[in-house]
C-alpha cells in the first residue's frame, strides 16, 4: 500500500477536486512506477488519472458519514 496516500474521507472543510487528482496522480505513478511518463505512454497516463480522479470523487460523494468529522487543516493541506 502505498503509505502516503491520506484518506479523503469525513474531512471539514470536504476535500477538494484538486486534492482528489493530486491522490489519483500519486496513485497513478506508483503503480506505473513512472513519475513522468514518456511521451507515447503521456495519454493513457492522463486517461488513468482523470478515470481515478473521477471515481474517487463519486465514492466520497455516495459515502454516508457515521461518526466525527474530522477538521482537515494540518492533515493534508499543510
Amino acid at each position: 500500500m502505498c503509505r502516503s496516500i491520506q484518506p479523503l474521507h469525513n474531512y471539514e472543510p470536504p476535500t477538494t477536486a484538486d486534492e482528489v487528482t493530486a491522490a489519483a496522480l500519486q496513485y497513478v505513478r506508483k503503480i506505473s512506477g513512472m513519475t513522468r511518463p514518456a511521451r507515447v505512454n503521456q495519454a493513457a497516463f492522463d486517461a488513468a488519472v482523470h478515470q481515478i480522479a473521477v471515481t474517487t470523487q463519486e465514492l466520497l460523494n455516495s459515502l454516508v458519514i457515521s461518526g466525527e468529522i474530522y477538521p482537515l487543516e494540518g492533515k493534508l493541506r499543510d
